[in-house]
């Protein structure tokens, strides 16, 4: 494995997967799930923020503490299922700002076709999270990524909360300076470039769409 992966192994991130995976699990609780999912990997995927001193006045006496430095965090999701993944970053940091690349897959050649694309500015100055709940054949994030790069982000992050082995391979092979998260390694993906076990169509699950 490319040291610029980072698989989880915590038994409540594996938990709430497994209940994403369940067919029977509700638009309303998958929601909350991917929200919850999303909180736990940025909990350690933003383990490296810059930090600087501020002076701050407690009840006892003035004091230099460390807050995270400046407006230097962007969440960045892949539409439209990386919506998903949003708000539970934001409840670790409710300062951060958030862009919107625009991603579809092709039925036809499974390629990704890019529609939108808004970043925060100044994007070279801050520290990207790239979010897309499923890495499947990583067309899409590896695409959204060049994006990027081509508007100046450069340190970049991708958070997805489950992987196939081809797109994980893939995305990390074309952009090894990137740091990837993954909730959890899946077995491959099938002849419609779904990921198996998987947990179907995350966008649809999220939206209650079909």
């Amino acid at each position: 494995m490319n040291s610029n992966v980072h698989i989880f192994e915590h038994p409540l991130i594996k938990h709430k997967i497994s209940m994403l995976r369940d067919k029977n699990t509700g638009t309303n609780e998958f929601r909350r799930l991917i929200e919850e999912i999303a909180m736990l990997m940025g909990y350690e995927a933003l383990r490296d923020l810059p930090l600087m001193d501020v002076e701050i006045e407690t009840p006892i006496e003035t004091c230099m503490a460390p807050m995270i430095a400046g407006r230097k965090l962007a969440i960045v999701p892949i539409l439209r299922a990386g919506l998903g993944m949003v708000g539970g970053l934001l409840a670790l940091t409710p300062t951060a700002k958030v862009g919107h690349i625009g991603m579809y897959r092709d039925e036809e050649t499974h390629e990704p076709q890019e529609y939108y694309c808004k970043l925060p500015n100044p994007i070279e100055e801050r520290t990207i999270i790239v979010t897309d709940p499923m890495l499947a054949t990583g067309g899409s994030a590896v695409d959204a990524i060049n994006q990027i790069k081509a508007h100046g982000g450069r340190n970049i992050k991708f958070m997805a909360i489950i992987a196939a082995p081809e797109g994980l391979k893939k995305l990390s092979e074309a952009h090894p300076d990137v740091q990837i998260y993954v909730g959890q390694l899946d077995r491959c993906l099938n002849e419609n470039a779904y990921i198996c076990p998987g947990l179907g169509d995350a966008g649809d699950r999220i939206f209650g769409t079909k």
